[in-house]
C-alpha cells in the first residue's frame, strides 16, 4: 500500500509537475490519504502550517493556480469571489452549506439538466458549473 508521500509523489508526476518541496507538502495534504475534498487557500495554508510546512500563502495561492493548470484541480468559485479547489476533477454538482463556508459533492445521478440554451455564433458550451446553495432551516 503506497504511503501518503508516494500518493501525492505520483499524482504531480503523473500531472507533469515537478515535485518540489512545497509542491509535494500541499499535494500530501490534498491527496496523499486518497480521497476527494474541497480545499480554499487559506484552508490549505492553516493545515499546511499545522504540519509544520514552510509555506507562504502567496505560495500556496501559486501553487493550486498551477494545480489547476496541469487539470489536477477544479476550481469553483462561489458568490464570485470565494474560491474553492476540488480535487474530484469530473464534472459534478456541489452544495454550498452557507451558514459554515462549507462545499459538498451533491449526488450526480440525481441531477437532470434537460436542455441548455443555444450557444451563440462562434461560441460553444466548455462545460456548465452546478453549485446548489444551502441554508439551514
Amino acid at each position: 500500500m503506497p504511503n501518503s508521500v508516494e500518493i501525492a509523489t505520483n499524482w504531480l508526476v503523473t500531472a507533469g509537475l515537478r515535485p518540489t518541496r512545497q509542491r509535494l507538502a500541499l499535494a500530501e495534504l490534498l491527496v496523499g490519504d486518497g480521497n476527494h475534498r474541497h480545499v480554499t487557500a487559506e484552508s490549505l495554508f492553516e493545515s499546511a502550517k499545522d504540519r509544520g510546512a514552510a509555506v507562504s500563502l502567496a505560495t500556496v495561492y501559486n501553487t493550486l493556480r498551477a494545480f489547476c493548470d496541469a487539470g489536477v484541480l477544479q476550481e469553483i468559485t462561489v458568490d464570485g469571489s470565494k474560491s474553492y479547489f476540488d480535487t474530484n476533477t469530473h464534472d459534478h454538482p456541489h452544495f454550498y452549506h452557507e451558514n459554515e463556508a462549507r462545499l459538498s459533492d451533491a449526488p450526480s445521478e440525481e441531477l437532470v439538466i434537460k436542455q441548455l440554451p443555444t450557444a451563440p455564433d462562434g461560441f460553444e458550451i466548455a462545460s456548465v458549473d452546478v453549485v446548489i446553495r444551502l441554508r439551514k432551516v
